[in-house]
């Protein structure tokens, strides 16, 4: 894993003004190529500072992604396939193969080889989300293709992590466009866990994707947003972005939700995904499993919303996804706050995994699953 350069970031950030628009969706810029630069919002310290990260090199890009600067399955994959484009970039600007000269045998070997070592490393980041990994196989398919030069490569990868960038708003615009068209009744009231949001995807989101939707056909609709311990990303991203948008949120801790539920006060839940498996199990951030067993009991939808790319296929259940364990420190504070004991041992899983029999259907671009997962997911495979 590339080691952390402390709270600041890879490159540092610059510090600019929010994005300018009363609550128009999709105005958040999560990661962005500007002028060969990643260019990303720095989600640590949200919601006090606005502030953007620059990253001129893949391993600014891991770093981003090591220390939580960039989160959230898809905005992963596509902040994977930038750092991919800065690599390809850097091989040929250090001569592994000199597009004047012309690249002889050894030089397309070491731009390989440059590329290969920026896979591995941007692979060893985050090992949960699926969606980084599969980037990273779409930039591969090109930069081991034989009939390109290292510069074609060059352009090609950096087309595609572009590709990777419009596809994503596309993916989420649909989704909240499917997603609306599930959640019924006048006066919704949807509970969501972690952020799945513009922030964490290219700058639309998954279950706030369905949530912006709906708002926009139901304007009374309410959220309940988990705090989500211990990173608060409920509390500090879903809550920041539903407020600059005028939809209405109200925070609760994230053992609150079974109260809400029992007193009849939520009529749906929406959740996003960092890896779907083949028979509909779903890894997202960990207490969602928490969530779907309230949910199942109280009679209440629980949906999942990820783009295509989060299903992994090539895993037949739940029990098979790689669970992130992140640093004790995440647990015992938050800052420069600490309330647990010096030397307190720590557990802290980044994810859990949800059985498929809790879900009540699984939203993507492509259409709606149903169970069983297995039939369906396969359908929208090749569809």
């Amino acid at each position: 894993m590339v080691p952390s350069r402390g709270a600041g970031g890879a490159a540092g950030g610059d510090r600019v003004a929010a994005p300018a628009g009363p609550g128009g969706a999709g105005v958040i810029r999560t990661v962005e190529w500007q002028d060969g630069v990643v260019v990303m919002i720095d989600q640590r310290r949200l919601p006090l500072e606005e502030v953007y990260v620059r990253c001129e090199t893949w391993e600014e890009v891991a770093d981003a992604i090591c220390t939580m600067a960039v989160r959230g399955a898809p905005a992963l994959g596509v902040a994977a396939g930038m750092g991919m484009a800065l690599a390809a970039r850097a091989a040929l600007r250090a001569g592994a193969a000199d597009p004047a000269q012309g690249a002889g045998a050894g030089d397309v070997a070491r731009f390989r080889t440059a590329l290969q070592a920026a896979t591995k490393g941007l692979f060893d980041t985050r090992p949960t989300a699926y969606n980084l990994p599969w980037a990273l196989k779409e930039m591969e398919r090109i930069w081991t293709r034989d009939d390109f030069s290292p510069a074609e490569i060059v352009a090609q990868m950096e087309s595609r992590a572009m590709q990777i960038y419009e596809d994503d708003l596309a993916s989420c615009r649909a989704i909240g466009e499917y997603g609306a068209g599930l959640i019924q009744g006048e006066q919704p009231v949807i509970l969501t866990h972690c952020n799945a949001g513009a922030l964490a995807t290219a700058g639309y989101g998954t279950a706030l994707g369905v949530i912006r939707s709906v708002h926009a056909r139901t304007p009374r609709l309410r959220v309940l947003a988990d705090e989500t311990r211990p990173l608060l990303q409920g509390a500090r991203l879903t809550a920041w972005e539903l407020m600059r948008e005028g939809i209405s949120v109200e925070l609760i801790t994230d053992n609150m939700a079974g109260y809400f539920m029992s007193q009849g006060l939520v009529t749906h839940v929406v959740v996003g995904a960092d890896r779907i498996t083949a028979n509909g199990d779903v890894a997202n951030k960990v207490g969602t499993y928490t969530v779907s067993v309230l949910a199942r009991e109280h009679g209440i939808p629980f949906y999942v919303a990820a783009p295509f790319s989060t299903v992994d296929l090539s895993l037949s259940e739940g029990s098979a996804i790689p669970i992130e364990e992140r640093a004790g420190s995440e647990v015992t504070g938050y800052g420069e706050s600490c309330w647990a004991p010096v030397g307190v041992r720590v557990r802290n899983p980044a994810f859990d995994v949800t059985p498929a029999r809790n879900v009540t259907a699984i939203i993507t671009e492509r259409g709606v699953a149903f169970p069983p997962y297995e039939e369906s997911l396969r359908t929208l495979e090749v569809s």
